[in-house]
C-alpha cells in the first residue's frame, strides 16, 4: 500500500459519514466515496490539493448528486443541492463515530457488521476482506451489498451502542492474520480511532486488551508454525512497548472506577504479561479478576477460563472441581480437563482426552497442538521404567 493510498483510508469514514448525515442513503453515499477515491489516485499525484479532506467530500458530494438527479424523484433529490456548503476547509464533527454505530447496526449479524465496517470504516477493498475470510470476493460483495441495504434508512440522529461496536471489533480483532489483510492489526488502528472519538472507559478497555495480546505475537507460534501455550512461550520476543502502552491505558481506564467486560480481560492480560516466568504468574489474582469478569458478564467461556485460573492457584484438584460445574459441551472444555488432569499426574486420562479434545477443534494449529500433547504423554507412558 503506497503512503497515499494509507492516507486515503484515513479519510475515508469521516467523508462516507459526512455524506451520510447530509442526507445520502448509505449505499449510495458509499459508492459516492469510492468513485471519489478513484479520481483522488488519478488527479493528487500531478495536483495535490490543499484540503484532502475537503476535496474527497466536495468530489464525492458532487457525484452522489449527479446520481441523485437521474433517479426517478428528481423533485426531491434537487432539493439536496442547494445544501451544499461553499468550498474551505472541512471543519471536525463527530461523524466517524457515528459511523462505527451505523456498521454496528443491531439489525445487521456480526458476519455482516464486521464486513460493513472493514469496508466502510477501515476502508478495505472487497477483494481484501474476502480474502481476510477465505470467500470468493462475489459472496464477500453480496453480503457487504445486503448490509448496505439493510442500513440504508438507518437515521444517525440518536446514540449508538458502544457494546456492539466494541464486539464487532473485537471480532475482527480475533480473525488475526489471513490473506494479505493484518486484521489483528487493522481492528487495533479502528479501536485507536474510536478511542479518539469517544471518552469510554470499555473502549479503552478493548484497546488495552488488544495491545496486551498483540504483544505476544511473535511468541505464540514456532518457525514451523505450530501453537506456542502461554507457559512456554520466549518472553523475550513479547514486545515490552506494546506491553507499557497496554497497562498504561487500562490504568488510566480503571482510575475511573467504571468497570467493564473488556477491561476486567484487559487486567488478566496484564497481569500475564507482568510475570517474568511462566512461575511467576499471580494465578491468585488472576482468578479474582475472573471473579469480576464473570460477575460482569457471566460468560460459560469467562467460567471455563476460571476452573483453569483456579487450578493453577489452588491445584489441578481444585480446577477439575470448578470445572464439573460446568456444561460439558463447552468448547474446549475437554482440552481444559486434559490440561489439569496432566498437572493432577492422570497422565493416561490427560492422553485419552487430548486426543479427544483435538477431534473436537476446529482450529488447525490448535488441533495439531492438542494431537502432538496426547502423542507425548503416551510416549512417555510407553517408555520403560528404567529410560
Amino acid at each position: 500500500m503506497t503512503l497515499a493510498q494509507a492516507g486515503l483510508r484515513e479519510l475515508t469514514p469521516a467523508v462516507l459519514a459526512i455524506l451520510v448525515r447530509r442526507g445520502a442513503d448509505f449505499a449510495a453515499a458509499e459508492d459516492a466515496v469510492q468513485d471519489a477515491l478513484v479520481e483522488a489516485l488519478r488527479v493528487w499525484p500531478d495536483d495535490p490539493p490543499r484540503d484532502p479532506k475537503g476535496w474527497l467530500i466536495t468530489v464525492a458530494w458532487r457525484r452522489f448528486l449527479d446520481v441523485a438527479r437521474a433517479d426517478a424523484a428528481r423533485r426531491r433529490r434537487e432539493d439536496l443541492v442547494d445544501q451544499e456548503p461553499p468550498a474551505g476547509p472541512a471543519t471536525f464533527t463527530d461523524d466517524t463515530l457515528q459511523l462505527y454505530f451505523l456498521c454496528a447496526h443491531p439489525s445487521l449479524t456480526p458476519a455482516s457488521a464486521v464486513a460493513l465496517t472493514l469496508r466502510a470504516v477501515g476502508g478495505l477493498t472487497t477483494r481484501q476482506i474476502a480474502d481476510a475470510y477465505l470467500v470468493p470476493e462475489a459472496t464477500m460483495a453480496q453480503r457487504i451489498s445486503r448490509a448496505k441495504r439493510t442500513v440504508a434508512g438507518v437515521r444517525l440522529d440518536r446514540p449508538g451502542d458502544v457494546a456492539t461496536v466494541l464486539r464487532v471489533l473485537y471480532l475482527v480483532f480475533n480473525e488475526g492474520y489471513t490473506g494479505d489483510v493484518d486484521l489483528a492489526t487493522e481492528a487495533i488502528r479502528l479501536t485507536r480511532r474510536l478511542a479518539t472519538a469517544i471518552d469510554h472507559p470499555e473502549v479503552a478497555g478493548l484497546l488495552a486488551l488488544m495491545l496486551l495480546h498483540h504483544a505476544r505475537r511473535a511468541a505464540r507460534t514456532a518457525p514451523d508454525g505450530s501453537l506456542v501455550p502461554l507457559a512456554e512461550q520466549d518472553r523475550d520476543r513479547w514486545d515490552t512497548t506494546m506491553i507499557s502502552e497496554g497497562v498504561a491505558i487500562l490504568q488510566t481506564a480503571l482510575s475511573r472506577d467504571r468497570l467493564g467486560e473488556f477491561q476486567a480481560q484487559a487486567a488478566i492480560a496484564a497481569l500475564h504479561a507482568d510475570a517474568p516466568t511462566a512461575d511467576e504468574t499471580d494465578w491468585v489474582q488472576i482468578v479474582e479478576w475472573y471473579d469480576e469478569l464473570v460477575q460482569l458478564t457471566g460468560n460459560p467461556v469467562a467460567r471455563l477460563n476460571r476452573a483453569v485460573a483456579v487450578g493453577e492457584a489452588d491445584g489441578a484438584h481444585a480446577g477439575l472441581a470448578a470445572l464439573a460445574e460446568l456444561d460439558a459441551t463447552l468448547p474446549r472444555h475437554t482440552a481444559a480437563a486434559a490440561y489439569l488432569h496432566e498437572k493432577a499426574g492422570d497422565h493416561n486420562q490427560a492422553a485419552q482426552m487430548y486426543a479427544v479434545a483435538a477431534r473436537q477443534a476446529t482450529n488447525l494449529a490448535e488441533r495439531d497442538h492438542l494431537t502432538r500433547q496426547a502423542a507425548r504423554l503416551n510416549a512417555r507412558d510407553s517408555r520403560p521404567p528404567d529410560s
